[in-house]
């Protein structure tokens, strides 16, 4: 199965990261990538597997996870906790971005990556706290589910 040009390009991007960081592109690697960029949304680990096996059978179950956390390590993706404990993954862009998830329909949204940055610098300063906000996404109710109200 060929790869798509934005996922052949997303391959391309995550290699040049790994070799700068003296590391390599292997096969689940690059599997998983090429799923994650194909998809463009957020994706459960069972669904990265399943994308994977479509495209390369013999990359098992046990090496899709394991690459997930290292690409996850790495920066290269990104992993976001949505809903009740459910990890979302997707590649990791150029901005660091937010998240949102719709508690009634359980749409993702990307946010801007600053949206937070006037709570973060006020957490700091009156709390002595530092806000990692990259990896939950805050919840609520999307402009359709509003709509439905």
């Amino acid at each position: 199965m060929s790869e798509q040009p934005d996922a052949a390009a997303a391959v391309d991007r995550v290699a040049g990261l790994l070799r700068a960081r003296g590391d390599r592109m292997t096969g689940p690697r690059r599997a998983v990538i090429t799923a994650l960029a194909a998809r463009r949304t957020h994706l459960t680990a069972d669904q990265v597997v399943s994308a994977v096996a479509e495209q390369d059978a013999s990359v098992h179950r046990a090496s899709v996870y394991r690459t997930l956390e290292t690409l996850s390590a790495l920066g290269v993706v990104q992993h976001v906790h949505v809903g009740h404990g459910t990890t979302t993954y997707h590649l990791a862009g150029d901005h660091p971005h937010l998240h949102a998830q719709c508690s009634a329909c359980g749409a993702v949204l990307d946010l801007p990556g600053s949206l937070l940055d006037s709570v973060s610098a006020r957490l700091l300063a009156e709390h002595g706290f530092e806000l990692d906000p990259s990896h939950v996404a805050l919840s609520g109710l999307c402009a359709d589910c509003r709509g439905r109200r």
